[in-house]
């Protein structure tokens, strides 16, 4: 069973505002296509295209420890690349 995933009040405003959908968010977080470290060391970047939004890649940042995800933000990513 996956770990739960919260989500910080910056995270469920930058969802609303970037008409990002929760379930992009959690598929993002729980199967990412990728991950990078983030330049604070408690975070982690996830990362995958959405078929939804035209293959556009969401970056989804969050802390993850034993008991549950915590997503702090999110959103589609113009600069990503998968990497090679």
């Amino acid at each position: 069973m996956p770990k739960p995933i919260q989500f910080r009040l910056h995270a469920e405003h930058a969802l609303a505002e970037r008409e990002i959908a929760r379930e992009w968010v959690e598929r993002t977080v729980l199967a990412p296509e990728w991950t990078e470290p983030d330049p604070d060391p408690a975070l982690e970047r996830r990362f995958r295209a959405i078929p939804e939004r035209g293959g556009r890649i969401l970056r989804v940042v969050c802390a993850e420890n034993d008991a549950m995800i915590l997503v702090v933000t999110a959103f589609l990513d113009r600069r990503a690349r998968r990497p090679v």
